[in-house]
């Protein structure tokens, strides 16, 4: 009579562990994202403001930002340069081909958007959150018009529209104060309003990016004040740059834009040497938020301004 095989299983463990690991992350559904500490996101966006500013500008608030995070001035938009097509790649994580909008004003898709969520609209950072998690907090506050064309207001806890920077700031604080959002979208106008009006590169232009920083400075303290600070990620962006008066061509004046990113887990006085486009800030934002990255997004998260100590939840994945 034949004795059964032996089989040595122990040695076999790490391989096992590591297999099974692999066909987790592989699943369907997989979230994958910081420490759940991490509980609000403030996505800032201001429009206009080119990254070729940065060298010259007055703004304090903005540097000890950077200081504070991680940042890159190189980070680009989509073609054209405009407004509308580069919110709209913003939060949809996606590019113009995708998501349907093209132009400068664009109120509704030019083109039948690829995918569509469950408001009818191109799935975007503020929908899949709603629809993932339907408890959460979220809120928009813009200076232009046209963001509400852009956003699935019916997915929104608070949507507000101002007819100033300081009045969406300020109504921006009180609601961050009150209600503690999940999510916070605040865009503000004035730089590319004055960009237009006076010029790109003018003395009127550097006077607003200064008073542009005055107010994220008292929006930076009011996180500070209600204890958020702890667990709140702060993303600040532009959609696009300019040039002359105006914007929509193919210059770096008009491309380039800056991406600053801080809170806890991310890298100090970091300079993201790594390509960044405008549609990875929402795919970032998913990622923290651990949320389902639709298939249809083509943005990815920038996950290389974790700090090195907060990654021990990735490494136990391979161990």
């Amino acid at each position: 009579m034949k004795e059964a095989p032996t089989f040595y299983f122990k040695p076999m463990l790490p391989y096992v562990k590591k297999i099974l690991t692999l066909i987790i992350l592989l699943s369907p559904g997989c979230v994958y994202g910081l420490p759940t500490q991490i509980k609000h996101v403030i996505l800032i966006g201001v429009d206009g403001f080119g990254a070729y500013c940065f060298p010259t500008a007055n703004m304090p608030n903005i540097k000890k930002m950077m200081a504070q995070g991680s940042y890159t001035l190189h980070a680009r938009c989509v073609l054209p340069s405009s407004s509308a097509v580069n919110w709209a790649s913003m939060t949809m994580g996606s590019t113009p081909e995708l998501h349907g909008y093209t132009e400068r004003r664009s109120k509704a898709p030019e083109l039948p958007p690829k995918a569509i969520d469950s408001f009818n609209r191109f799935p975007s950072i503020f929908s899949i959150l709603r629809e993932q998690r339907p408890d959460a907090e979220i809120g928009a506050f813009y200076t232009w018009g046209g963001i509400y064309h852009l956003i699935p207001v019916q997915a929104l806890s608070h949507n507000e529209h101002s007819d100033s920077d300081i009045n969406t700031i300020n109504e921006a604080i009180n609601y961050l104060k009150e209600k503690k959002p999940d999510l916070l979208f605040i865009q503000l106008d004035e730089v590319d309003q004055v960009g237009h009006r006076n010029g790109h590169n003018t003395p009127k232009y550097y006077k607003q990016v200064t008073k542009t920083d005055e107010n994220l400075g008292k929006l930076w303290d009011a996180v500070n004040e209600t204890g958020m600070g702890e667990n709140t990620i702060i993303i600040l962006t532009a959609d696009h740059g300019g040039l002359g008066h105006g914007h929509g061509g193919v210059t770096m004046q008009e491309m380039e834009i800056p991406w600053v990113i801080l809170g806890p887990n991310v890298k100090k006085n970091h300079e993201i040497t790594e390509s960044i486009m405008t549609y990875d800030t929402a795919a970032t934002i998913a990622y923290i938020l651990h949320l389902n990255i639709p298939q249809v997004w083509v943005g990815r998260p920038v996950k290389s301004v974790m700090d090195m100590e907060d990654k021990k939840h990735e490494k136990q994945l391979s161990n």
